[in-house]
């Protein structure tokens, strides 16, 4: 069971790099049709959008991709004790 634990942490922080790439592109100007730009807007949006959902309006800022980093560390963090014995 340490192996599920440790192969869910390498997705959690593999993901968290995927949606640090999504924030980075919100800030460059980048072609939103390329098939690199699709690709991470389509893994992330459906985590994304429900957390954007629920925060209220801050000025224009999106904190969701902060919200979703955090929780998903708290969850790889839970597992891993939890399935560490």
């Amino acid at each position: 069971m340490e192996a599920f634990a440790a192969l869910f942490s390498l997705l959690v922080y593999l993901y968290s790099f995927v949606i640090l790439a999504r924030v980075l592109m919100s800030w460059v100007q980048i072609d939103p049709y390329s098939p690199l730009a699709r690709t991470i807007y389509d893994l992330t949006e459906p985590v994304l959008a429900p957390v954007r959902n629920l925060l209220p309006p801050a000025g224009g800022l999106d904190f969701s991709p902060i919200i979703v980093i955090i929780l998903l560390q708290v969850l790889s963090e839970f597992i891993r004790v939890a399935f560490s014995g």
